[in-house]
């Protein structure tokens, strides 16, 4: 996939997905530069954000919709409100409203905003059309891209929800500015990911470059954004719906979502139990004979320079991963299934391993 310039500081890509084609555009200042309303289908807009995002960018969003009628729902900021509970507040303002089926709903914050949004459009009168604006290093380089979209049950993470693609991915940098280093570093995890799962060259270049990232340098970030949305598009448009390939995606998801629910979604961030996630994947994949020793280290180390845990938490047992684990979304007939890697770079979906070298692993 090759990106097109639009200007100096920005550049678009394309996930193609036929009809359903839709464009991703970054760059510096791109919630005022990138022309939204020409993404916004009937007279009708809902914005959703939340409590943190809503005083620093919404006034900068409306100001670029005018002519539209826009209503708005500002949610409380955390994974603990990604419910069905939340959920409902967007359709009773949708319901109130009046909106019709030409609607479009904005989804302006990080993951779970966009999360939320989308699920929303996917359900409301069985579909409206939906954009995702991301403020978090983590929904640029991840959520917003490929159309998935959820809310959490207390019994599992993204338990509920469906595929639903945007009509368009509005990432601007400049929202990382005003993102606090915790999250900052969440979304880093992410990035880490596809150099272990596809792009052992990303990988090299994260391990040379993590403190420039880390001081938020314009240039590195710019070009770790765009890099991370070309290999999520690519295996989008090679598996929207996660029949195969788009598994890997996956890659420290099923032990990090384990950690999430087990502290109910008030400890941990995504990203922070995603890293741990890793590094366990890549510790069973080496048990397993497919990742050497010293790649194991590269990715360890790696995660611990971005500022990340690399051990999971002290009060989580085997047993509490495992119950958890079973009911994970890629167990199928009963049988658990992991992204492993074999090797940095390559990554497979496998239920091929011992269940003592697992049992070593969450020891």
């Amino acid at each position: 996939m090759n990106p097109s310039a639009t200007t100096a500081s920005a550049i678009s890509l394309n996930v193609d997905l036929g009809d359903r084609s839709y464009p991703i555009h970054i760059g510096s200042g791109q919630i005022s530069a990138a022309n939204i309303a020409q993404y916004i289908q009937g007279k009708k807009a809902l914005i959703v954000t939340n409590t943190s995002i809503a005083p620093l960018y919404l006034r900068a969003l409306t100001d670029q919709l005018q002519g539209v009628q826009i209503d708005k729902v500002i949610l409380e900021d955390g994974e603990q409100y990604k419910n069905l509970e939340n959920l409902n507040k967007i359709f009773t303002a949708m319901i109130e409203g009046q909106h019709d089926r030409k609607t479009t709903l904005i989804a302006l914050g990080g993951g779970v905003v966009g999360d939320m949004t989308g699920f929303a459009a996917a359900s409301y009168q069985r579909g409206v059309p939906f954009i995702q604006v991301p403020t978090t290093l983590l929904a640029q380089v991840d959520s917003s891209v490929g159309g998935k979209t959820a809310v959490n049950h207390s019994l599992g993470k993204n338990m509920i929800g469906a595929f639903y693609q945007p009509q368009a991915v509005i990432i601007d940098t400049d929202t990382l500015s005003t993102l606090p280093d915790r999250e900052f570093r969440a979304g880093l995890a992410e990035v880490i990911k596809y150099g272990l799962i596809a792009d052992a060259e990303f990988f090299a270049w994260l391990e040379q470059n993590a403190q420039a990232l880390l001081d938020r340098d314009s240039k590195a970030l710019a070009y770790a954004i765009q890099r991370s949305c070309i290999n999520k598009a690519e295996v989008v448009s090679a598996d929207e719906t996660e029949q195969g390939i788009r598994a890997i995606l996956n890659l420290g998801h099923t032990f990090g979502h384990a950690i999430e629910t087990f502290q109910q979604y008030r400890g941990w961030l995504h990203g922070e139990a995603v890293a741990v996630g890793m590094v366990m994947a890549a510790q069973l994949s080496a048990l397993a004979g497919n990742m050497a020793a010293e790649d194991v280290e590269r990715t360890k180390n790696l995660i611990a320079l971005c500022g990340l845990p690399t051990q999971f938490p002290e009060n989580m047992s085997r047993d509490d991963f495992m119950a958890l684990m079973v009911r994970d979304k890629k167990v199928l007939d009963g049988q658990l299934r992991l992204v492993l890697l074999k090797g940095i770079g390559f990554a497979t979906v496998s239920a091929d391993f011992e269940l003592n070298w697992l049992e070593q692993v969450l020891t």
